[in-house]
């Protein structure tokens, strides 16, 4: 894209802003599993770091399900 076409983006409202395809996406809740009981947890960002069956505070996140795979020289 040259500069001579880039038009800036004027002030739009909410509305107008989630047709153009910058809607705002969910606060996604996350899965832990406790350290003590092994019981999954799955915690909010404004959430307290606890265990909700054994009140322990070490929450471990758990790992990706889908493939990663580093190049080693």
């Amino acid at each position: 894209m040259n500069r001579e076409s880039f038009v800036p983006p004027t002030s739009q409202s909410s509305s107008s802003a989630a047709a153009a395809g910058r809607a705002f996406q969910p606060v996604q809740a996350i899965t832990y599993l406790c350290a003590s009981c092994a019981a999954p947890n799955t915690l909010n960002r404004s959430d307290p770091v606890r265990c909700k069956e054994c009140g322990h505070r070490v929450l471990y996140k758990q790992r990706t399900r889908r493939m990663v795979q580093f190049e080693a020289r």
